[in-house]
């Protein structure tokens, strides 16, 4: 009578186990699908962003093109308050506008100036960009070194180029890569995050003497 009870009791419970397995299985196979649809809506919007740059860059060539033939004020008012220039790095295969202004919005779209004001003045040009770890926008800054070349173009093409100082990190709160520089020179900074540490990767660099 008891081994009867016994049996009847882990029959119960072996039931009661394998319920337990299948709501956990059904849980584990919803978690990971709607991981799998987030991973790749994270890489659509990445691919979407890029897109969107590429099309920034078209249509300010294009438009910088019409301006510089028919000096059309408008076209020449929305490249001087949207775009600073265009930022391209050969070594790390870098062609990207840069925005005037830093914004969330923005940064998503295409590397931002946030400090600095013309490229003929004596003055720190702070540009940031995200690192989404893969080759878009500032993710590959770390590899640059001393003496490899920066070229930045202003909205009329002219070419301005830089040479790779110094590269080092700092912590997320140290705004000294913006505002510490020597005062007689044309320095340019990147800046962008180191996901492993969040600390900032600054890339400085100096302007070509004519």
């Amino acid at each position: 009578m008891n081994q009867i009870l016994v049996t009847s009791f882990n029959n119960k419970k072996e039931k009661e186990y394998k319920k337990i397995f299948k709501v956990q299985f059904v849980i584990s196979i919803t978690i990971i699908i709607f991981a799998i649809c987030f991973f790749i809506y994270y890489l659509y919007s990445l691919k979407t962003s890029e897109n969107f740059s590429k099309k920034i860059i078209s249509n300010y060539n294009i438009s910088t093109l019409y301006s510089n033939t028919e000096k059309n004020k408008e076209t020449e008012s929305l490249a001087e308050n949207s775009i600073f220039g265009i930022i391209e790095i050969p070594k790390i295969n870098i062609y990207y506008p840069v925005f005037s202004y830093l914004s969330e919005e923005n940064l998503k779209v295409s590397p931002c100036k946030l400090y600095g004001s013309k490229l003929d003045d004596n003055t720190n040009i702070c540009i940031a960009g995200h690192n989404y770890n893969n080759d878009m926008f500032f993710s590959n800054i770390d590899k640059l070194q001393n003496g490899d070349e920066i070229y930045i173009y202003n909205n009329n093409g002219f070419k301005y180029i830089y040479k790779v100082l110094e590269k080092y990190e700092v912590k997320e709160d140290d705004l000294s890569p913006i505002y510490n520089y020597n005062k007689n020179e044309k320095i340019l900074t990147l800046i962008t995050c180191n996901n492993l540490n969040n600390n900032r990767i600054i890339i400085k660099a100096i302007q070509n003497k004519e």
